[in-house]
């Protein structure tokens, strides 16, 4: 991100719009609830009301974009580890899956980077106990991207690094969520309900940031002044 800092991100291409407008997924979201097409809304009315209780929270970051507050950067916008290949020592060699590079948030790639890399859990567990957020792991991630990227980043960027991490967990809940109640039509499933276990791991894991937010502020504070 360091490297493109001074690269205008107008000048590349929304290869996938609304790829993470949280608006626009609320609003499929809410259709789908409506149309319920594979009779399942009424299996799964406490996750519907978890969405709900924090939509507005969760609008904080696309009103900032929206008002510029939070400046459209060049993005990788899929922050997965396994989109690094790493080589034989366990170095990380090149980042890949580029087709979704393109105009966005910063705190898009911090958040779905954490979301991924912090879960103490798989994507898919059954077992919800074991959804948490592994701090350490989210501090060394923290620390070196702020070690890279301080002297770009905004304020306002900086100021809801920590919250960008529950963000971007909301949006895929939602969006396997949505995917359960359609029927499972876009995500690959391997059994009935594994979308709606999806959901749930990464609701579980916005509790657990919620649980450890001052935590997560602070570190990003801390890590400020050792960057």
């Amino acid at each position: 991100m360091s490297l493109l800092a001074d690269l205008p991100a107008e000048g590349l291409t929304e290869t996938i719009p609304d790829f993470h407008n949280l608006e626009k997924r609320l609003d499929t979201f809410n259709k789908s609830i409506k149309a319920d097409a594979a009779k399942r809304v009424s299996s799964v009315t406490s996750e519907i009301e978890f969405i709900r209780e924090r939509t507005e929270q969760m609008l904080t970051i696309p009103a900032l974009i929206k008002s510029g507050k939070l400046p459209k950067r060049i993005t990788h916008n899929d922050t997965k580890f396994n989109n690094i290949l790493f080589d034989s020592s366990d170095h990380a060699s090149c980042i890949v899956d580029l087709d979704t590079v393109m105009p966005g948030s910063i705190l898009f790639d911090f958040g779905d980077s954490i979301r991924t890399g912090a879960n103490t859990a798989d994507e898919d567990e059954k077992d919800l106990s074991k959804v948490d957020i592994n701090l350490p792991i989210y501090e060394a991630y923290t620390r070196g991207f702020l070690k890279s990227t301080l002297s770009t980043l905004t304020e306002d960027e900086i100021n809801n690094l920590a919250f960008s991490a529950r963000f971007m967990t909301f949006i895929i809940g939602l969006r396997f969520l949505t995917d359960f109640i359609d029927g499972d039509t876009y995500f690959r499933t391997s059994y009935p309900d594994h979308n709606l276990v999806r959901a749930r791991v990464q609701f579980r894991l916005v509790e657990a940031m919620e649980r450890n937010a001052k935590k997560m502020n602070d570190i990003v504070r801390e890590s400020i002044v050792i960057s």
